[in-house]
C-alpha cells in the first residue's frame, strides 16, 4: 500500500520552512476569525492571496487587493470552500504579481530514496486553473532547473514521502522560487513530465507501491524534447470563460500516436453535465524541441472539431499563436495582460468563410433533393437566377449578419458576392469536405451541417454561419430576458443579494450561483429597480431562465420655469 502523507498546507509550510525549503510569507495559523485574517493580511501587506487549505483546481482562491475588499473576498472563498470541500479554514499569503507557476514532478520509494522528473510550467491560467502546460519550463536555465528539483526532492523527503507527487514553486521574473504546496498525487499533467523523460508514471506508482526501489537513480533520468498540455474545456472564453453543458453533437479528435496523446472520457452523442468540471479532455503532444512541440500543439488542435456546445479550442489556437507565448514570456497574469489581442474586437465577416458556408448549404440542399428533381423535371435543373441569402456569421469572439446574394449558373457554378464560386462534397473516413474554390483560391475546409448551422473547420480555426430564424420566431423572447438578468447557465442559486423594491445600478450583484463546482456572481444588466426576484436561495435555475426582473426608474418631471 502506497505510503502518503497528506497535510495541510498551513502545517506543510511550517514543514518546509524546517526543511530550508524556500517559501512565500504568510500566515497559516489555527486564528481563522475575519479580525485576526485580514490583521495579518495588513501585516503581510496587500495584494494578497486567500487560500483554502484544503483547496485544489483554483477553488476557494480569491485575490484582496485591498483592505477595503478583503472581507467580500474571504467570504466569497469560503463559501466556495464549503462547497468543494466541506472546509473553509483559510490561510493568507503574499501575491506575487506576474508570477509563474512551476510544479516539480517528485517520486520516492519506500527505501529513502527520491528523484524529480523535471519541472513543469503551468502558468498561463484562467480563474486561477491550468489551461496549458509544458515541460520543460521555456526560459529557465539548467542550473535553476537543478536548484528547483534538489528544493523538490528536499521537501519530498522532509515528510519521508513515498510515491508520486507534485511541489509547487511560485517563481518570480528574477527565476526566484518560493514552495507554495506539496500535491500528493499524480496530477492530470503528468503526461508532458511522461513524454520528456521517457517514463511511465504510472507504472512507478504500482512497482514503489508494490516495495520495489525506483525504476531509475536522479543520474538516469534524461530530459528529452519539449512537450504541451491543452486541456480542452466547454466554455465561453468571449464571455469570461463561463464553463457550459451540452451534447456533444460532432466530435473528432487528432490521430493519437507515439508524440500525441489525447486523454478523454467522452465520446461524440455524450452530453456534458452541469454538475461536474467542463473539461472534455487532454492533448498532450511532444517535440524535439519547444518550436517544433508548439507546431504540433496547434496542427492537433485545428483537428480537434466538436459541435454541441461552446468550447475553448479556438482560443487555444489563438493563445498559443500569441507571440509572447512562442517566446516563453509566460506568467499567471497573462490572459489579462495580452487581452485586446487575444480577445480582438468585432471585425467584419470573412466574404470568403461566408461564401464556402453558403455553397456547403447550397450543396448539401441539393444532394439531398436531386432524386427528387430527376423525377420532377427528367434531369437536373440549374436555373439561372439570383436569390439573396441571410447568414450570421460567427467564431468564437464575432457574430456577425451578412446577405449573400447568390447567382445560379447553367453549368453548376455560383457568382456570390462578386466572386466566381465552384465545389463540391467529398467523404473522407466518415467526415464531409468542402472542395472549393473561391475567385481562384482552393480550399478543403472541413463541413458539418445541423439543422440550418454550417460548421467549417480549417487550418485557421472554426467558424459558423447560421440562417436565421423566421422573422416570427425570431422575435419570440424568453420573459426577463431584455428587462432583467437571466442565467447564463444551470446552477443553483447560492445567495439573494436583493429584494423587491431595492434599486441597483449597472454591475451591482443580484445573486451568486454555483455551477460547476465554482461560483459565479450574477450582476445587473443595467440600472433600475427590482421589480421580480424568480429563484429563492437553494433552487436551481436552467441556463437562460429569468432570474430577476428590473424596471427602470422613472425620471422625475422637472417643474417648468
Amino acid at each position: 500500500m502506497e505510503k502518503v502523507l497528506e497535510v495541510a498546507k498551513n502545517t506543510s509550510k511550517h514543514i518546509m520552512s524546517a526543511a530550508g525549503v524556500p517559501i512565500i510569507e504568510g500566515y497559516h495559523g489555527e486564528d481563522q476569525s475575519d479580525e485576526r485574517l485580514q490583521a495579518e493580511a495588513t501585516r503581510i501587506g496587500y495584494p494578497v492571496m486567500i487560500k483554502a487549505v484544503r483547496g485544489g483546481g483554483g477553488k476557494g482562491m480569491r485575490i484582496a487587493r485591498s483592505e477595503a475588499d478583503f472581507h467580500q473576498q474571504l467570504e466569497s472563498a469560503r463559501r466556495e470552500a464549503c462547497k468543494s470541500f466541506n472546509d473553509d479554514v483559510m490561510l493568507v499569503e503574499k501575491f506575487v504579481e506576474n508570477p509563474r507557476h512551476v510544479e516539480v514532478q517528485v517520486f520516492g520509494d519506500q527505501h529513502g530514496n527520491a528523484v524529480y522528473l523535471f519541472e513543469r510550467d503551468c502558468s498561463v491560467q484562467r480563474r486561477h486553473q491550468k489551461i496549458i502546460e509544458e515541460a520543460p519550463g521555456p526560459g529557465i536555465s539548467p542550473e535553476v532547473r537543478r536548484k528547483l528539483g534538489e528544493a523538490a526532492v528536499q521537501a519530498a523527503k522532509a515528510v519521508n514521502y513515498v510515491g508520486a507527487g507534485t511541489v509547487e514553486f511560485i517563481m518570480d521574473a528574477q527565476h526566484n522560487f518560493y514552495f507554495m504546496e506539496m500535491n500528493t498525487r499524480l496530477q492530470v499533467e503528468h503526461p508532458v513530465s511522461e513524454m520528456i523523460t521517457g517514463t511511465d508514471l504510472v507504472e512507478w506508482q504500482l512497482r514503489v507501491t508494490a516495495g520495489e526501489k525506483l525504476p531509475l537513480s536522479q543520474e538516469e533520468i534524461v530530459l528529452r524534447g519539449h512537450s504541451f498540455e491543452a486541456r480542452i474545456y466547454a466554455e465561453d472564453p468571449a464571455n469570461d470563460f463561463l464553463p457550459g453543458a451540452g451534447p456533444l453533437l460532432h466530435l473528432s479528435t487528432p490521430q493519437a500516436d507515439e508524440h500525441t496523446r489525447i486523454e478523454t472520457g467522452v465520446r461524440e452523442g455524450d452530453e456534458v453535465s452541469a454538475h461536474y468540471d467542463p473539461m472534455i479532455a487532454k492533448l498532450v503532444v511532444w517535440g524535439k524541441d519547444r518550436s517544433a512541440a508548439l507546431k504540433k500543439l496547434r496542427y492537433c488542435l485545428r483537428q480537434y472539431n466538436i459541435v454541441g456546445l461552446n468550447t475553448n479550442i479556438d482560443f487555444l489556437l489563438s493563445l498559443s499563436g500569441h507571440p509572447c507565448f512562442e517566446s516563453g514570456d509566460v506568467h499567471t497574469s497573462f490572459i489579462p495582460q495580452h487581452y485586446e489581442q487575444l480577445f480582438p474586437p468585432p471585425a467584419q465577416a470573412s466574404v470568403e468563410e461566408t461564401c464556402q458556408a453558403a455553397l456547403g448549404l447550397l450543396l448539401h440542399e441539393k444532394e439531398h433533393t436531386r432524386e427528387f428533381t430527376r423525377r420532377s423535371h427528367g434531369q437536373d435543373a440549374h436555373p439561372a437566377n439570383t436569390h439573396t441569402h441571410s447568414y450570421t456569421l460567427s467564431t468564437w469572439h464575432v457574430h456577425n449578419r451578412v446577405e449573400v446574394a447568390v447567382t445560379y449558373s447553367p453549368d453548376g457554378t455560383y457568382k456570390m458576392e462578386g466572386f466566381q464560386v465552384s465545389g463540391e462534397l467529398q467523404k473522407e473516413g466518415g467526415a464531409t469536405y468542402l472542395h472549393c474554390c473561391v475567385n481562384g483560391v482552393l480550399s478543403r475546409p472541413k463541413l458539418v451541417i445541423l439543422d440550418n448551422t454550417v460548421h467549417l473547420f480549417s487550418t485557421e480555426g472554426s467558424a459558423q454561419v447560421n440562417v436565421p430564424l423566421p422573422k416570427f420566431l425570431a422575435g419570440v423572447s424568453t420573459s426577463g430576458a431584455q428587462d432583467g438578468a437571466v442565467a447564463p447557465m444551470t446552477g443553483t442559486i447560492e445567495k439573494v443579494l436583493i429584494q423587491v423594491g431595492d434599486t441597483v445600478h449597472k454591475g451591482d450583484p443580484l445573486m451568486v450561483m454555483i455551477a460547476m463546482k465554482m461560483e459565479h456572481t450574477i450582476r445587473a444588466p443595467k440600472a433600475g429597480v427590482i421589480k421580480k426576484v424568480f429563484f429563492k436561495e437553494g433552487a436551481q435555475a436552467n441556463r437562460h431562465a429569468p432570474l430577476v426582473e428590473l424596471k427602470e426608474e422613472e425620471q422625475e418631471e422637472q417643474p417648468q420655469p
